[in-house]
């Protein structure tokens, strides 16, 4: 008598995972988003542990929790997975101000942001 089970937001051969709230603008995060994109799930991990970027280093734990989700949640072969997507977008933005000369302000703004890494099982053509 429970809850109806909500409907996939992907297809059957793709697992995903979401990394909200990093402490990075989302253009820096789209810059090592771009960087595993299209790349098989292994290459992708081996990219992320030697990057020199800091925000690299999370974006490798939200990838190993899609692959895990690919494995343990929906069956999937883990050595024939593929990053098919990985999106950034804007969460929420702290203001802060600092005092200026003669009585002014300038404004600090530090942006946050999410990423959502979809990897897909693909068939090995011969």
């Amino acid at each position: 008598m429970g809850k109806k089970t909500a409907d996939r937001r992907v297809n059957d051969s793709e697992a995903y995972a979401i990394g909200n709230m990093f402490r990075i603008s989302p253009q820096k995060l789209g810059l090592v988003a771009g960087m595993i994109q299209g790349k098989k799930a292994e290459a992708a991990l081996n990219d992320l542990t030697f990057s020199r970027k800091r925000i690299a280093l999370d974006v490798k734990k939200v990838l190993e929790s899609a692959i895990a989700n690919a494995e343990n949640n929906h069956g999937l072969d883990v050595d024939q997975l593929v990053v098919a997507e990985a999106s950034v977008g804007k969460k929420m933005v702290m203001r802060r101000f600092r005092p200026r000369a003669r009585g002014r302000v300038g404004k600090i703004l530090k942006p946050f942001s999410r990423i959502r890494i979809v990897v897909r099982e693909v068939e090995e053509s011969a």
